[in-house]
């Protein structure tokens, strides 16, 4: 099963592209080490105060893939730097 997320972020804080970039690379970083998914930035790359992200997880069981996907999710938003204004699920 695969499960495959967007969510749309806005950085407050970030007041250039660079700013931007360190957040957003810490987070993409740390989610990959602590979770089983594939995460990149996928749209508003030359925007420097919005970023969506994609990413997917590939598992035996679509409840393991979910939860995979929920706990990367919750990381993400749990980030005090940035706001989330909105996620986007499909299931393959």
């Amino acid at each position: 099963m695969i499960v495959y997320a967007e969510v749309e972020f806005m950085i407050q804080t970030a007041h250039s592209l660079k700013e931007k970039r360190a957040v957003l690379q810490r987070m993409i970083t740390r989610t990959k080490q602590k979770f089983n998914v594939s995460v990149a930035e996928i749209d508003h790359q030359d925007v420097w105060q919005r970023t969506r992200i994609a990413l997917v997880a590939v598992a035996s069981s679509k409840l393991s893939a979910e939860r995979e996907i929920n706990n990367a999710l919750a990381y993400l938003q749990s980030n005090p730097e940035w706001d989330q204004l909105d996620v986007w699920r499909e299931y393959l």
